[in-house]
């Protein structure tokens, strides 16, 4: 029943942050916030609507910077693929490099999303979220297989993105957790 009731949490989630990030500059911070509700179910905290909402308001204050930053960096990615493979010799190259660039950048948002805290600011957030995605490679592929299964089951059935939204930022925060976990563990840290 539990197992249910987390994903159940995570359909929560997925539709309340899609509804959120509608704006576009609200995007990041509704991830941070989506994220924040699946670890406030997972560590038995309070997980209503309008916590969610008191997490995007916390998550704004510097969040839509980001937002736009990381909307204007796919927007790039995406009109170099369509007009370098289209016009330009080798342009096959440059729309694989820009592919691999765009979730690159995905993964770092999803990584500093799970990372994010009432606390925190946003610039020291995202440059730890790029740390790990660097330095934790078995997490950030974890990350990047997530992103897979929600584009394929998204484009064989649209109306599964709600779910599947929900089921990325339950994986954004399992990576994270699991991240601390091995850091907690390692003989460094003793």
């Amino acid at each position: 029943m539990r197992r249910f009731a987390l994903f159940g949490e995570c359909l929560l989630a997925g539709l309340l942050v899609l509804l959120v990030a509608l704006p576009v500059v609200t995007l990041v911070p509704a991830l941070a916030a989506g994220c924040a509700h699946i670890k406030a179910h997972v560590d038995g905290e309070t997980t209503s609507v309008r916590s969610f909402f008191g997490r995007v308001r916390a998550a704004l204050s510097g969040g839509w910077a980001v937002s736009l930053g990381v909307v204007a960096g796919f927007a790039v990615l995406v009109v170099d693929v369509v007009f370098l493979r289209t016009r330009v010799a080798g342009g096959g190259l440059v729309a694989v490099v820009c592919a691999v660039a765009a979730v690159g950048l995905a993964v770092v948002v999803l990584r500093a999303a799970a990372l994010w805290s009432p606390s925190g600011r946003w610039p020291s957030v995202l440059r730890e979220g790029a740390r790990r995605a660097a330095g934790d490679f078995a997490g950030s592929l974890l990350l990047v297989m997530s992103l897979a299964v929600l584009l394929v089951v998204t484009w064989q059935h649209p109306p599964l993105l709600v779910p599947m939204t929900g089921c990325v930022l339950m994986a954004a925060v399992a990576v994270d957790r699991r991240h601390a976990t091995a850091l907690a563990e390692s003989p460094t840290s003793r």
